[in-house]
């Protein structure tokens, strides 16, 4: 990552969702080592604060917290007009805030499967409508859609959070192309199996399989801040993820399907 890359984003405000824990976390460090100040956006306040204060003394930038639920139906306008009300104008969104579900969905109490809706996909959009409209008036701005590596096919035991991912990667993808001519970039973020606490959230014990795939958080958060520097519409984090991603392209879908389940819960 280039000095010139960097700069681009040196004292500027960037609000990071879900920063409480896991890839939230690893964002928040990696924008606060390029001088980005920051807005911490999640339900867990003491972890926030906590972070916060080191993030303060290791790098030297503001950091706001705002302890906010994020699945609740009025969340994204609440969170806007606090920082309105604080003359903090974002120019970076890391939408990274989500969490899955892992079970049959007739199953899951159909509660769990709308409140995962509502963060995964509804919160999400109204964040990017929010705080994109600000960036394409100024014709500057930089989006981070989190979505996943199961976007990419249905997943058997994941039918409810894959189908949110894939929402996430084509609405991520759309907006690239839409809202390039106004100066603001989105970028999607396709992480696979990560060491964060997904698993426990979902009611999931991962495969052994998917143990050896398994990533660790600051190189899929660090691919994710690259690309998005870099302009890009979509990533992929690690390698054997990519190659996971592209040989959806030469197979059929109900061999995706089949391979996943087996993949997911062997």
């Amino acid at each position: 990552m280039s000095k010139e890359a960097t700069d681009n984003f040196a004292g500027k405000w960037a609000l990071v969702t879900g920063a409480s824990s896991g890839l939230g976390l690893e964002f928040a460090d990696l924008l606060a080592a390029q001088k980005v100040n920051l807005v911490l956006a999640a339900r867990r306040r003491e972890s926030m604060d906590k972070l916060a204060s080191d993030l303060r003394s290791k790098y030297g930038v503001d950091v706001l917290v705002e302890a906010i639920n994020l699945a609740a139906p009025d969340a994204a306008s609440r969170l806007k007009s606090s920082l309105d009300a604080r003359s903090v104008t974002i120019d970076i969104l890391v939408n990274n805030a989500g969490f899955g579900l892992h079970g049959d969905f007739l199953d899951t109490p159909i509660e769990q499967t709308t409140n995962m809706i509502q963060l995964n996909i509804t919160t999400i959009t109204e964040l990017t409508y929010l705080f994109g409209r600000d960036m394409a008036k100024r014709r500057s701005g930089h989006i981070l859609l989190i979505a996943s590596l199961l976007a990419f096919q249905a997943v058997p035991n994941y039918a409810a959070y894959a189908a949110t991912k894939a929402y996430v990667l084509a609405f991520g993808e759309a907006l690239h192309d839409e809202l390039r001519p106004h100066g603001v970039v989105v970028t999607s973020l396709c992480p696979g199996h990560t060491a964060t606490g997904f698993d426990a959230a979902a009611g999931a014990t991962a495969s052994s399989l998917l143990r050896l795939l398994t990533m660790k958080p600051r190189p899929v958060a660090a691919s994710g801040i690259r690309a998005l520097l870099q302009g890009r519409a979509m990533a992929v984090a690690g390698p054997l993820n990519k190659m996971a991603a592209f040989s959806n392209r030469l197979t059929p879908r109900s061999m995706q399907r089949a391979t996943m389940k087996r993949i997911m819960d062997a």
